[in-house]
């Protein structure tokens, strides 16, 4: 069995902003995106060697119906070649 290693482990803001609020055109990629982005420069991360990115989405609908832990690894700027899986979960979906 290969070695598994957990760097880092961050949550968004969850809910619905109203259509007019000051954060409602933040998409749940830009989330996403920024979480990613936090934890290569937090950690001093080569993405390179990260093999899959596991991220939690609630009611994964619209421009969050495709895989969005893959399209935001790449929107991060990681390896091309890193993976990434959508867990959809309900209740503490991003914690387990």
């Amino acid at each position: 069995m290969a070695d598994a290693y957990i760097y880092d482990a961050v949550r968004t803001p969850r809910g619905k902003g109203k259509k007019d609020g000051s954060l409602h055109e933040i998409t749940g990629l830009s989330l996403a995106t920024q979480v990613l982005e936090a934890l290569r420069d937090r950690n001093d991360l080569d993405t390179s060697k990260v093999d899959d990115v596991i991220l939690g989405c609630v009611t994964p609908v619209g421009e969050l119906g495709a895989d969005i832990a893959r399209t935001a690894v790449l929107s991060a700027g990681w390896s091309q070649y890193t993976a990434g899986v959508q867990v959809n979960r309900f209740c503490a979906s991003g914690l387990e």
